[in-house]
C-alpha cells in the first residue's frame, strides 16, 4: 500500500507545477518512459452561449477516498515506477489545464495504458462536479460525454 497523497489544488494546474513534477522525475533512472494527460478546459458553445471557465466542486474526503483505491489498483495492474494525479477545484478557466495524470514506468507501453486506464476510471467514478460558467453570466452543471 502506497501513502496517500495531496490530489487536489485550487484553481489551474499551471504549466510550472507540470514542468517541475517532470523535473523531479530525472533523478529516477530506472524509468523508461513516462505518459503524461493534460486535460483542459475547452470554450464550448452551448445554445450560442461560450463556456468561459468551469468551477469544479467535490466532496473532498469521499473523492479522495476514491482516488486512492483507483490508485492502488493500478499499481496492481500495471508494473509502474510511479503514479501521480492532480485535479483542479475552484474556478479554472477555459484554456487551462484541470486534471493532470503521469505515469512512470520501465517501458512505454506500460506507462501509456495505465494513464489510460487511470483517466477513463477517474472520469467515470470519481464524485467530481463541475459548472460551467458562460460568458453572459449563466451557468450549467456539466455532462461528460467521454
Amino acid at each position: 500500500m502506497h501513502k496517500k497523497k495531496k490530489v487536489f489544488i485550487n484553481g489551474a494546474i499551471t504549466p510550472d507545477f507540470i514542468a517541475q513534477s517532470i523535473a523531479h522525475h530525472s533523478v529516477k533512472t530506472n524509468i523508461g518512459a513516462h505518459s503524461i494527460f493534460l486535460g483542459q478546459v475547452r470554450a464550448d458553445e452551448v445554445e450560442s452561449n461560450q463556456v468561459t471557465a468551469i468551477e469544479y466542486t467535490t466532496h473532498e474526503t469521499m473523492a479522495e477516498e476514491k482516488l486512492f483505491q483507483i490508485r492502488e489498483q493500478a499499481f496492481v495492474q500495471f508494473d509502474l515506477t510511479c503514479l501521480h494525479i492532480y485535479h483542479s477545484l475552484g474556478e479554472v478557466k477555459a484554456g487551462e489545464i484541470c486534471l493532470f495524470v503521469f505515469t512512470s514506468s520501465k517501458h512505454r507501453k506500460i506507462a501509456i495504458d495505465a494513464c489510460e486506464y487511470l483517466v477513463e476510471r477517474i472520469k467515470k467514478e470519481v464524485p467530481l462536479w463541475g459548472k460551467e460558467l458562460f460568458s453572459d453570466s449563466n451557468h450549467q452543471w456539466k455532462t461528460n460525454l467521454n
